[in-house]
């Protein structure tokens, strides 16, 4: 019999709770979220009120009576409701999100705003656990794993979200990551944070203002302010020179400079002398209000192409990527935003000493770049060729790193490192190699940040008249028009302060007390950080985790080691002179990195995926084996996963199981930002799935189990699924993820199991995981659809298709592979079958439903499915529905009423039960400009007029607000 302590997990995760505070934790609010962002750029890195949960259910047993009975004194313990609320407490959720998410949205509805008044508390990462609190949760944590401390273990620690708050927790606790600006990162955010507290505060303070004041100097002759200046951003445009006249052409795509009413700003280009002859550069003339007599959106370039305004003649893409690739293409700065002393901001044409100054900058650069070359201040290295990350920037002629900067801005990343490497030195004089390490580990984020705001990639977003930095997404686009930091003053200011303010956020959230008092920590806390694979934890014995909390590589869904060579190629200078083993080789360690890399095998053709995925899922396999060898036998292993393709699902499920674990549980918490730019429009995945595992026991059934034999257990656990957290407020896609936990489940805690299908040879073969998820989708697309058009209703697998389409995905645009699972799904359709019947159109990694004046058929597809005024009857119900919208938009409601009456649809039930099933699916937006999805108006139109008995949901209004129409539909 089974001697492991159940975890609360295993019973109870809030999960709507920590949906609205993981979202509430990301909104953009200036100031507001967790700093550990601000350290050091890092990508997909979990909200912290999300690892505090997991974490402690992953440890706190569920409760018993046994457990209150040994802590009488303590009512937290009396009863499970009492305990479930100090877990909350714990986490940080000091009220009660859901009824202030209620209290918010009837405001909205009364077009009032509330804001972070209608929760009562503080975003809960914010909240520490009290004293009395911290004490009784190491008492529960002692009685439950054997007197001591139980040990969290990270070992694809990344961001550092759960190696923070587990130190955050006192408990010891273990981190590693392969990639070295991850590690040193953890270093940074954790290990530092917890172990030296503000002791290290006035030393930073210290040795970041002697960095400030002599990178300021070095600097200041590099820039020029006007007079009253006291904030610059310099906004840069790439060029090339007309194939006809020779002239300059900056690649503008927009030409508004600042678009609020009372404020509008635009540059306009002069090509003429005041005789009307052409001039061999432009002229950039900053115009506001009444003086803009053109239009400042049409720009100069569109998409790849150019219009040059010396002859008003295009420039195809062709010479502009043959430009760029010799070396051809110029930068030219055309206009400078300022903010003045009196309160002042606005926009000048740069002036004659900007230019000499940039001009200094290039010549200072030439005379220095060989010996920060050689120190390692200024990087040499190629960007590699094998990658999937080339968004342009290869193309268009950057094929080296420093090539993602102008000449100005390489002077003053290499000036900032330089300066970095003279602090390490004299530190180590004052204090020591190992307090100067970490004084100098800390300051050593000030490059990441500079590197983030002040390059080729950075840009100006005009509607928020600031810099957005060049990870705003999960690339390194190349960019037509870029931003310039102020680099001698504001950029080493900003990126000090920004790091100094981080630093002492993280000390206090880690438990240490008032930076006045300077005492030691509240908790002491070990800990411990590793860099290396997470195939070969070495430095953690076999059986000493009691909890190994981890957030894994997402299959393809973020290259890291890519992302982050932008970051590595330079901090080898500085943290790799304090980390000399992270820093080893040239580039981020690409070969061990657990992800499905395609690029690694691109040479294999058609066959890279496939390997791609074998690698990955080995990868995994070896990771979780050695997870297995680290965790105690009655541990907890806790993976949390998002990815909308099914492939990933399986690797990551057949990488658990044949490591030996089964899925205990499975909770979606809804973890994305909605502001997110990289998750804007992407219709995928918004929620983390949160898999709670176990060491798999010996199973003694008899004979071999097969998919037959256990689908009516995962049939049943993928509707209890559905159930359960559609209540929670999870839907869409990531009400279909939420099924596939369970359903891992059921085939890892009675694996192994078979196939329903022999092999090649007519032996039995091991199951994959992506047969029983098929399963899963079956069970959802039933359950579903009997909630859109009822239980007894009966329609075509068309119709279906669209009906879970809208239902899914609230979205007209969506990936193509859940597209096809989905129609799997649906009757066993192809895509190729939905886009020969016009329901949808197939294009790059992504299908688009079609509207019904895209589904007309003339001619001699007037037999085929789709829209057909003429026809005497239909095979599928959505062509009968969108022959009435079409006829209502293009003719009138009365012709409409003809079509209707016609086929006998105002008295069908089966018409009017998919008529409720579209409305109850499409999303019901108004915007400013009308209907987000012009159907849904269309059909509210329609069922107003002509079918009382369909009950409309009240509409979502968005007039009233900012929002574009698509924020609806943000889904990772």
């Amino acid at each position: 019999m089974s001697t492991k302590p159940r975890v609360l997990i295993e019973d109870w995760l809030p999960v709507a709770e920590l949906g609205i505070e993981s979202r509430r934790e990301a909104a953009p609010i200036p100031g507001q979220f967790p700093k550990l962002k601000a350290l050091h750029v890092w990508w997909a890195r979990r909200p912290l009120v999300a690892s505090s949960a997991v974490v402690l259910a992953g440890l706190l047993p569920a409760w018993s009576p046994e457990l209150s009975n040994v802590f009488p004194d303590h009512p937290e313990l009396s009863n499970p409701a009492a305990y479930k609320l100090w877990v909350l407490k714990l986490a940080g959720i000091w009220g009660d999100p859901i009824a202030a998410r209620r209290r918010i949205a009837a405001a909205t509805e009364r077009g009032q705003t509330l804001g972070a008044a209608a929760y009562g508390y503080r975003p809960a990462f914010k909240n520490l656990p009290s004293p009395g609190d911290m004490a009784l949760l190491h008492k529960v944590l002692r009685h439950t794993w054997g007197g001591s401390l139980p040990l969290v273990a990270d070992p694809t620690a990344g961001g550092g979200s759960i190696p923070f708050v587990s130190a955050r927790f006192g408990l010891p606790t273990a981190a590693n990551d392969l990639n070295a600006v991850a590690a040193t990162l953890l270093k940074a955010g954790v290990e530092i944070p917890v172990r030296f507290g503000h002791e290290l505060t006035p030393e930073l303070k210290k040795y970041g203002e002697r960095w400030r004041s002599r990178v300021e100097e070095r600097l200041s002759k590099f820039f020029v302010y006007e007079k009253g200046e006291k904030y610059l951003t310099y906004i840069w445009a790439n060029a090339v020179r007309c194939p006809r006249t020779g002239g300059l052409v900056p690649l503008i795509t927009d030409q508004w400079l600042d678009k609020a009413k009372g404020r509008e700003t635009a540059v306009r280009i002069v090509v003429h002398d005041q005789n009307g002859n052409l001039l061999s550069e432009p002229i950039f003339e900053i115009v506001r209000g009444d003086e803009i007599n053109f239009d400042p959106s049409a720009g100069l370039m569109t998409g790849g192409t150019a219009r040059s305004p010396y002859d008003d003649l295009a420039i195809d893409d062709t010479y502009i990527k043959n430009e760029a690739r010799s070396d051809r293409f110029e930068q030219v700065l055309y206009a400078v935003y300022y903010r003045k002393a009196d309160r002042t901001k606005g926009y000048r044409a740069p002036s004659s000493e900007d230019v000499a100054c940039l001009e200094h900058a290039s010549d200072y650069l030439a005379r220095h770049r060989a010996s920060w070359e050689a120190s390692g201040c200024l990087p040499t290295e190629d960007i590699a060729e094998i990658s999937n990350y080339d968004r342009g920037h290869r193309i268009y002629g950057i094929t080296k790193w420093a090539e993602m900067f102008t000449d100005r801005q390489l002077v003053v990343h290499a000036i900032f490192a330089e300066e970095l490497q003279r602090l390490l030195t004299e530190a180590e004089e004052e204090f020591g190699q190992e307090k100067a390490r970490a004084l100098l580990t800390v300051l050593g984020m000030i490059q990441a940040k500079a590197l983030n705001y002040n390059a080729r990639q950075t840009t100006w977003d005009v509607g928020r008249q600031k810099t957005r930095s060049v990870f705003e997404k999960h690339n390194f686009t190349f960019r037509w028009t870029f931003a310039e930091f102020q680099g001698s003053q504001e950029l080493p200011s900003f990126v000090l302060d920004q790091i100094l303010d981080a630093y002492h956020q993280l000390v206090t959230l880690v438990g240490h007390t008032s930076p006045d008092s300077l005492v030691e920590p509240q908790i002491e806390t070990p800990i411990m950080v590793t860099q290396g694979t997470a195939a070969n934890l070495g430095a953690l014995a076999s059986g000493s985790v009691s909890h190994l909390c981890m957030d894994p590589p997402y299959y393809d869904n973020v290259m890291y080691a890519e992302l982050s060579d932008f970051f590595y190629v330079w901090e080898k200078a500085t943290l790799g002179r304090l980390y000399p083993d992270f820093f080893a080789d040239t580039e981020t360690d690409k070969e061990n990195e657990a992800i499905a890399n395609f690029a690694r095998f691109a040479a294999f053709g058609r066959r890279k995926k496939q390997l791609a995925d074998a690698d990955y899922t080995a990868k995994m396999v070896a990771i979780f084996a050695e997870c297995s060898r680290v965790l105690r036998e009655d541990g907890v292993m806790t993976v949390m996963f998002t990815h909308k393709k099914a492939e990933a699902w399986d690797a990551l499920g057949t990488a658990i199981i044949d490591a030996g674990f089964t899925i205990e549980t499975s909770w979606p918490v809804n973890t994305e930002s909605e502001a997110s730019s990289h998750q804007k429009n992407k219709n995928a995945a918004n929620s983390t799935i949160m898999l709670t595992c176990r060491k798999r026991e010996q199973d003694e059934s008899n004979g071999p189990i097969y998919l037959e034999d256990v689908e009516a257990e995962i049939r049943l656990a993928a509707r209890d699924a559905v159930l359960r957290f559609q209540n929670d407020g999870i839907g869409g896609v990531d009400l279909l993820l939420s099924t596939y936990g369970p359903t891992l489940s059921v085939i890892s805690r009675r694996w192994p199991v078979y196939s329903s299908t022999p092999d090649e040879n007519g032996r039995d073969q091991l199951l994959r995981p992506e047969d029983a998820l098929s399963l899963a989708r079956e069970e959802i697309v039933d359950l579903r659809r009997a909630r859109l058009i009822g239980q007894g209703a009966k329609s075509d697998t068309l119709t279906d298709f669209v009906l879970l389409a809208w239902d899914t995905f609230a979205a007209r645009e969506f990936p193509y592979d859940t597209a096809r699972l989905l129609a799997l799904a649906v009757g066993g359709l192809d895509v190729d079958k939905l886009e020969r019947a016009k329901i949808l159109m197939k294009g790059s990694g992504t299908v688009k439903l079609l509207t019904p004046s895209e589904r007309v058929r003339r001619g001699a597809e007037r037999d085929l499915p789709g829209v057909r005024p003429d026809a005497e009857s239909f095979a599928n119900v959505i062509d009968a529905v969108d022959t009435a919208l079409y006829i209502a938009e293009h003719d009138n409601w009365a012709a409409a009423k003809r079509f209707l009456d016609k086929h006998g649809y105002t008295s069908d039930a089966g018409f009017t039960a998919v008529l409720q099933g579209l409305v109850n699916a499409i999303p019901r937006t108004k915007v400013k400009v009308g209907w987000a999805v012009p159907e849904a108006g269309r059909l509210d139109t329609m069922c107003t007029l002509y079918f009382p008995d369909v009950a409309l949901p009240e509409p979502v209004n968005l007039a009233m607000h900012d929002d574009k129409p698509g924020t609806l539909f943000e889904m990772e």
